[in-house]
């Protein structure tokens, strides 16, 4: 195990994080997921470019490929409906 990554087991093992039923405890890795999913959640509310906020999110997560970094978004109901929310809007837009 890495420095990091024991240094977050400490952590979170002090504070008593709560896990739930059928679930694994927090990971170090979890926080990328979260970060990710929070960038382009942000990226959405704002009206900001997705494509460019994904590409950007792929450099700073180290991928090679922007294909990468969706994977990290596929279990965010939150963010699945902003999308959806902004492709029905576009499709108003060209129907005006």
């Amino acid at each position: 195990m890495n420095t990091a990554r024991a240094a977050f087991r400490t952590v979170a093992d002090a504070c008593d994080l709560p896990t739930r039923p059928g679930c694994a405890a927090p990971r170090l890795h979890d926080l990328r997921h979260t970060f990710a999913v929070n960038t382009l959640i942000d990226a959405y509310r704002q009206s900001g470019d997705i494509d460019a906020r994904i590409t950007a999110l792929a450099n700073y997560l180290g991928h090679v490929d922007p294909v990468n970094t969706y994977w990290y978004l596929s279990a965010s109901p939150e963010l699945l409906a902003l999308a959806r929310d902004r492709m029905t809007a576009h499709q108003h837009r060209r129907r005006s």
